[in-house]
């Protein structure tokens, strides 16, 4: 063992003293890194996350964070019953166009309907596209057909006898050409009169192609911060295929939003065959109340007050005068009163006076109108 003493330190000497630099330097980190977490900047990621934007999803629904509180004033289409059941009726329509347009197996599928804004649209166009200017005349505004480059692509290729399972040749840097943008205004020929078809049981709109575009800004027909209706259509033939998009501003469809806000019920838009019969039997059958009417006339309340039992009541009417026959206030016809048998009867002398209120709704539900009076 050494006889050398190891070197203790004394805590005393060592120990810093009370309000010495020293002493202070521990609580000066401690602020120093409370301080610069107070003021730590957010990146971009953080920014987008709170604000409710994404890149990298062009989707326009399902936003958040605050993005969710400005877009809360848009109308959701839920709101609007009858839209979905138009689009679903045109996704039928459109299948069996577009089967007899390429003579290749089409299917078409309803993918969403969200409701946008204008501009926030324009901005998420995938380009190279072509978008069609609508005219819907009697309503008297546009509407916006996109159709994207997978399917362009994909409706030349079968058309020009291309090869199955080849996929599309994205060409960049170049418009498309005239033959190009000819047979994708074919196919949304058929579209727009499919839509037609669609919404001819709501209402009778005539669609027209204004002009094509491919700059999502010489399309401009609303303005950016109007809310509108966007559709996305599926359109896949086999191996190939791609998306269509509608795009309705609100202020196309108002002069239809009435009728957009009813309830379906059955196949024909708000219409159930069986309620309507039901109606029109329970409506024939219905008993009323008719009152012959002998004559009619005003006197004072202060001679109307004095009438006494055995008083007699001259009546300005000869014995032979028609009497009215009324349901209510409404004068149904004219007869004679006479006997019939120990009974007071009234012939009818005149034809019934008939409402001007169709009855072709109650006709097909009536089996019992050729025993009508």
């Amino acid at each position: 063992m050494s006889d050398t003493p190891s070197a203790i330190p004394d805590a005393s000497s060592e120990a810093p003293l009370q309000g010495s630099p020293r002493a202070s330097a521990p609580a000066a980190a401690l602020n120093n890194s409370g301080r610069e977490a107070g003021d730590r900047v957010l990146n971009q990621d953080e920014i987008d996350s709170l604000l409710g934007f994404n890149a990298d999803d062009i989707a326009l629904d399902n936003n958040a964070g605050i993005r969710a509180i400005i877009d809360s004033v848009l109308v959701s289409y839920e709101r609007l019953p009858m839209l979905e059941i138009v689009f679903d009726r045109l996704v039928r329509l459109m299948t069996t166009s577009l089967r007899n347009f390429t003579s290749d197996n089409v299917e078409v599928s309803l993918d969403q309907i969200t409701s946008v804004r204008f501009g926030d649209y324009l901005n998420s166009i995938p380009l190279p596209a072509i978008l069609a200017v609508v005219k819907a005349d009697p309503w008297d505004n546009y509407g916006i057909i996109t159709v994207d480059s997978a399917l362009i692509y994909a409706i030349i290729d079968v058309l020009l006898g291309g090869r199955r399972g080849s996929g599309h040749t994205r060409v960049e840097g170049r418009p498309y050409t005239t033959i190009e943008t000819s047979l994708v205004k074919r196919m949304i020929d058929l579209v727009v009169a499919d839509t037609e078809q669609a919404f001819k049981p709501l209402s009778e709109v005539t669609l027209s192609i204004d002009r094509l575009e491919t700059n999502p800004r010489f399309a401009a027909v609303a303005r950016p911060a109007n809310a509108a209706i966007l559709v996305k259509l599926r359109i896949d033939m086999e191996d190939r295929g791609g998306t269509l998009q509608f795009l309705l501003p609100y202020a196309t469809i108002e002069p239809i939003r009435d009728v957009l806000l009813q309830g379906f019920m059955g196949e024909k838009f708000g219409r159930d065959p069986i309620w309507e019969e039901h109606l029109a039997t329970e409506i024939w059958s219905a008993k009323l109340d008719v009152a012959a009417v002998l004559y009619e006339s005003r006197m004072p309340l202060k001679r109307i007050m004095e009438l006494n039992v055995g008083d007699t009541l001259m009546l300005d009417v000869r014995p032979d005068a028609l009497v009215d026959l009324r349901c209510g206030d409404v004068v149904l016809s004219q007869g004679r009163i006479g006997r019939a048998g120990d009974a007071v009867a009234v012939q009818i002398a005149r034809p019934l006076r008939r409402s001007r209120t169709t009855m072709a709704i109650f006709e097909s539900g009536n089996p019992r109108r050729e025993s009508a009076p």
